[in-house]
């Protein structure tokens, strides 16, 4: 196995590591300047850019999953690491196109504003609450697993020490800066990212003639013509199908994703965001299957398991052989601002859950006076940040790109189908609403613990009682069909009068 400088101090990725917190943090007294309204703390007084707010979700949406687990995956699996490449991708179609128009029209903050808004707030507000929280509480397991492993590898201090650190500066952003800060801090990140990606693809693909061809072909030569075909990662063709239906799906109700659509003045800024989103995540997802192969042939799958089982560091550890370690540094760094700018955009989303649904709108009946509401966000972001670090020290090992693919499948089979229906649904009812995010929440969460994952991986019992790993072409189809049933069996005469003001609204816009 090649000598690597991961698990040693690096003086490189400390000195990045150092200039991006002292940026960030400069980011955080600047906005919390401006933070001094509950619009400020969740939306960004509404003053975010198309183009702005484009690159801060594509800054959300590369995760540490993207960069670090998808890289794995290729370098581990080859072909079948495409699926979730793509899948992560086509879910930006769905958002631009159903949702992100509506939310934008119709919501305030989170989407059970959206889902709310003609129907009776306590008991929509309670089960989206749970559902948000439930995809929050997965998305950070992933993130701060990765935060955990790479800080362990850079610094050679203790995992544990690496997730607190993490789970600290994090706070720190969310608390004082708000929406406001989380924002620049994502674009700063996502131009980071795409730059220090582009550049290891290009470093890889100079060494096999600016030729992604004679990439593959030597990747085919030294590990079989399997790593150029499906099969490596998921045999079960169902299974393929239903991890495309999450990655599709669940882009559309992920809430931290979601909740960006509020920080733009308008319908139209919104589109505009999701334009420039899907244009620099496409990119960036042509980058990851490129650094994938690269790792596997230039690295190799054994030197990449034996730092990480799952195959997190390829990345990194690929940069090391292409740039050495001031290289390593860079890509290292990168790495960690991705993983801060992703947790403190779902940090948010989840205060935002405890505070604005729950708390003024079903606990003060949507009376809470402006410092309160103020108040009770910030005590909400502290105890998510304390929870983010409790599940990163928990949870040690998953591959991160799995870990976010469950939290897909959760946000596809509960939110979704609420979100769908509340807009594009005159029949639609509370009833039938709660059933939808409950029902599609509870299934994936039910079957996810019986499938092989847990079953088999973790629990180490013989046989899975749900053959499929993911388990979205089974909750996907039950979120949907709760929600519609449930309706038709309790009809809502309010919320059927209420839904021409949703289309008027939806159309042209409205007060916020």
């Amino acid at each position: 196995m090649p000598t690597t400088a991961l698990g040693q101090p690096n003086a490189v990725s400390i000195l990045f590591f150092f200039l991006f917190i002292a940026l960030t943090l400069g980011i955080t007294y600047w906005a919390a300047k401006r933070t001094k309204t509950t619009e400020h703390f969740y939306a960004a007084g509404r003053s975010i850019t198309g183009f702005q707010n484009g690159l801060a979700l594509a800054g959300d949406y590369m995760s540490a999953a993207s960069f670090l687990g998808i890289a794995g995956l290729v370098a581990l699996s080859g072909f079948d690491g495409l699926l979730y490449s793509i899948g992560f991708l086509v879910g930006w179609p769905v958002v631009m196109f159903l949702i992100a128009e509506p939310l934008r029209n119709l919501g305030k903050y989170t989407f059970a504003d959206v889902v709310a808004y003609r129907l009776r707030q306590v008991p929509v507000r309670s089960a989206a609450a749970i559902s948000t929280l439930t995809v929050v509480a997965l998305y950070l397991i992933a993130q701060m697993v990765g935060a955990g492993n790479l800080i362990k590898l850079l610094f050679g201090i203790p995992y544990e020490a690496a997730v607190v650190l993490v789970g600290v500066v994090m706070i720190l952003y969310v608390l004082f800066g708000g929406m406001v800060a989380t924002t620049w801090v994502q674009i700063v990140k996502a131009v980071l990212l795409l730059g220090g990606a582009f550049l290891l693809a290009l470093l890889v693909l100079a060494r096999f003639g600016l030729n992604p061809i004679a990439l593959f072909h030597e990747a085919a030569l030294k590990y079989g013509n399997q790593v150029l075909a499906p099969g490596q990662l998921v045999a079960n063709p169902i299974d393929t199908v239903s991890l495309g239906l999450a990655l599709m799906l669940g882009t559309a109700g992920l809430p931290h994703i979601l909740m960006r659509f509020y920080t733009v003045p308008d319908a139209k800024a919104a589109r505009t965001s999701v334009t420039w989103a899907t244009l620099f995540i496409g990119f960036f997802y042509l980058l990851t299957f490129v650094i994938g192969f690269g790792a596997m042939v230039l690295v190799g799958p054994d030197p990449i398991k034996a730092i990480d089982k799952g195959g997190n560091m390829a990345g990194p550890l690929l940069a090391e052989v292409l740039g050495g370690t001031p290289f390593l540094g860079f890509i290292a760094a990168v790495a960690f601002a991705t993983i801060l700018a992703v947790v403190a955009g779902l940090t948010l989303s989840g205060a935002a859950a405890l505070s604005h649904d729950l708390w003024v709108n079903v606990i003060r009946g949507g009376h809470a006076p402006e410092a309160e509401q103020f108040r009770v966000a910030r005590i909400a972001t502290l105890l998510l940040g304390a929870l983010a670090i409790l599940l990163g020290i928990a949870f040690k090992g998953q591959n991160v790109a799995f870990t976010v693919g469950l939290a897909f499948a959760i946000a596809a089979s509960g939110n979704l189908p609420a979100i769908v229906y509340s807009v594009f649904w005159r029949g639609f009812t509370t009833a039938g609403a709660v059933a939808a995010i409950l029902v599609g929440t509870l299934s994936a969460a039910v079957l996810i613990y019986l499938s092989p994952t847990v079953q088999v991986d973790i629990l180490k019992n013989a046989a899975p009682i749900f053959p499929l790993k993911n388990p979205g072409i089974v909750s996907i189809p039950l979120g949907f069909l709760a929600g519609w049933l449930v309706s038709l069996v309790t009809q809502e005469k309010e919320a059927e009068e209420k839904y021409l003001e949703v289309e008027r609204r939806l159309h042209l816009g409205g007060e916020d």
